[in-house]
């Protein structure tokens, strides 16, 4: 009977590690068929969004081609209004100059055509009276129709004027010298920022410098709206883009991570690309990227970077971000040997 009862006991243990493991697993069955059914839902939720805003990023577009196609009609009509009003005053004054020089020649020709020379004479004196407001000079003035505004490369031009109504475009940011580690260089118009292998610079020490990374911020600080700019990597094996904390610290080593106020993307390693999350990472990048665009729509929480060649995406950020962000650049350190000597550029676009 001992026996029997431990037996029983046995199975029971068996029996009830098999309930739990089956309870665990229904839980987490449960769980997990709750979280799809809300990606369900926010996913049809997100999508039908996207639909509208997809709907009016392109309506806003149709609108502004609209709207120039109808100034450009009515500025067409207006041209050619004002042409066809001169051309036709023009040709009513000739008409009438013109009558009276033929006249003038009638006059001309009807006392040369007489033979009698007492007759002659006599008419003469009188000529000059009779042909006063006859002879008129041709000074013919005449524009061409101004064509070349309505031809030419006509979509670039819609295009230009376009430029001014899309938002956003990339901005012409410029990089805080006062940020910038000691061994960075900077151009003129602060838009460039390269290794130098030479000493550091002696430049003042503060709390806004970076003292280890070398690393440099934009001038300015977002604190909402969207904004979008671009910079050019092209040649480069080593760089660090995006966005950081404006309260971010800037002393010593920096782990590059949003948990630290950082919210970037890397090239590592010569051809690799991560979004620098805990852990990192790796982007699916097919091709080498010649130039980075980064979105940033603030109040919506979304960092967004692209192959800006092709706008193609490459990571999304999503978080809330607390307090004022600044633009972040690092381009690395150059070698002696040549490789990732070429600077970091913000792409201005000049319309």
């Amino acid at each position: 009977m001992a026996k029997e009862g431990e037996a029983v006991a046995k199975m029971q243990r068996e029996l009830k590690e098999q309930l739990q493991a089956l309870q665990d697993s229904e839980r987490e069955h449960t769980e997990a068929l709750q979280l799809l059914k809300r990606q369900l839902a926010e996913t049809k939720s997100s999508t039908k969004s996207l639909r509208t805003t997809i709907g009016e990023a392109f309506e806003r577009l149709h609108r502004l081609l609209r709207e120039r196609q109808k100034a450009m009609l009515e500025e067409l009509e207006a041209d050619t209004a004002r042409t066809l009003t001169d051309i036709e005053q023009k040709v009513q004054r000739y008409s009438q100059q013109l009558r009276k020089v033929q006249e003038g020649a009638q006059i001309l020709q009807e006392r040369l055509a007489e033979t009698d020379r007492h007759t002659f004479l006599a008419g003469v004196a009188s000529l000059s009276e009779r042909l006063k407001g006859k002879i008129h000079e041709t000074n013919l003035t005449y524009e061409d129709f101004p064509t070349s505004k309505y031809t030419g490369p006509l979509q670039f031009t819609i295009w230009k004027s376009l430029f001014q109504d899309i938002h956003p475009v990339p901005a012409a940011l410029t990089l805080d010298p006062g940020t910038a580690h000691q061994r960075l260089i900077l151009s003129d118009d602060c838009t460039i920022v390269a290794y130098g292998n030479l000493h550091p610079q002696p430049l003042q020490d503060s709390p806004k410098r970076f003292d280890v990374e070398v690393s440099v911020l934009g001038s300015e600080a977002f604190s909402s709206g969207v904004h979008y700019w671009e910079v050019v990597v092209a040649e480069k094996t080593q760089w660090v883009i995006g966005l950081a904390h404006e309260a971010a610290s800037r002393k010593g080593s920096i782990q590059i991570q949003p948990s630290r106020g950082f919210y970037c993307i890397v090239m590592h390693d010569g051809n690799q690309y991560s979004a620098c999350t805990e852990p990192w990472t790796r982007l699916n990048v097919r091709d080498k990227l010649d130039k980075v665009g980064v979105f940033l729509d603030y109040d919506q929480g979304l960092l967004i970077f692209y192959n800006a060649d092709d706008m193609s995406w490459l990571y999304t950020f999503r978080e809330k971000f607390p307090g004022k962000l600044c633009s972040y650049f690092s381009p690395g350190q150059s070698h002696a040997n040549g490789k990732n000597v070429q600077p970091l550029r913000i792409n201005t676009v000049r319309i």
